[in-house]
């Protein structure tokens, strides 16, 4: 069939049809600042889908109540999930809500929070507790090494 003879609620339709957000298998640790962001997330999440209906629903826009909606579920799941993680703090061990700081093997410094997966932004300096990166370095000490992606960093800093 040509474009030409498609219908624009076609498109419409198919918007509508939006698949989940995919969750972790992982437990949905977070921060205090995590469990507030998805509490933010939330309720912009139920925000976004009270105008949706307000603005006629399903019938006036289906790609706008297919997104609120979906993430409405998304988000109030990670809510339900969520499992506050405020570890007693240990001195220079690297752990959960923890920022580490390591140097690379070329002599690059850099420094991480590690945080649950949903408030982690390597660009922002904090990493999922469920990366290769956090991963490799929980529960090391100031001093140790550690491999990571084929290279040996070692940490300089627990705060």
């Amino acid at each position: 069939m040509a474009v030409a003879f498609t219908r624009e609620e076609d498109y419409e339709a198919q918007a509508a049809d939006l698949p989940d957000r995919p969750v972790s298998a992982h437990p949905n640790l977070v921060t205090a600042s995590g469990l507030a962001a998805i509490e933010a997330e939330l309720a912009a999440a139920r925000e976004a889908y009270s105008k949706a209906q307000t603005d006629g629903g399903i019938s006036a826009d289906r790609t706008a109540m297919a997104r609120a909606t979906r993430d409405l579920r998304y988000w109030s799941q990670r809510r339900a999930s969520a499992q506050l993680t405020e570890p007693e703090r240990q001195d220079d061990v690297v752990q959960f809500g923890g920022t580490v700081e390591i140097e690379r093997e070329d002599g690059r410094r850099q420094a991480f929070r590690i945080v649950g997966e949903d408030e982690a932004d390597p660009a922002k300096g904090s990493v999922s507790y469920v990366s290769p990166l956090a991963r490799a370095l929980m529960g090391k000490a100031v001093g140790d090494t550690a491999q990571v992606g084929g290279a040996e960093v070692e940490v300089m800093a627990v705060r």
